[in-house]
């Protein structure tokens, strides 16, 4: 009886001792500091954004922040500013589109884009 008490004791000693502890993994670096946009990849998202969505791109002015495409009777613009404070804002407007999702197509492109 003593060594079967015995025996089970060191059974179970022994595999507490084979017990893994995993520490909880930290984020990397890049996802723990938020840094601003760029104006230039900014302006490419919003390009490839309306590219993505059918659009034919029938004005792009990097200098002004616009650009333009068109499908059919619709025309979405995007304007690209680079704000005071560093950040840049985007805003796309939507003129004579029958589809009424296809602004909202066009921002879910553009945030994929950026990996928002």
């Amino acid at each position: 009886m003593m060594r079967l008490f015995t025996g089970m004791t060191c059974g179970a000693v022994l595999s507490l001792t084979a017990c893994t502890y995993y520490a909880v993994p930290t984020a990397p670096v890049a996802y723990q500091t938020s840094t601003p946009a760029s104006f230039d990849r900014s302006f490419a998202a919003a390009t490839d954004a309306l590219r993505d969505q059918g659009l034919t791109i029938t004005k792009q002015d990097r200098a002004n922040g616009i650009v333009v495409g068109t499908a059919g009777s619709a025309t979405v613009t995007a304007n690209v500013k680079q704000q005071g404070d560093g950040s840049v804002r985007v805003q796309f407007d939507a003129k004579g589109a029958n589809d009424p999702s296809l602004i909202d197509r066009v921002s879910r492109s553009y945030d994929g884009r950026m990996g928002r």
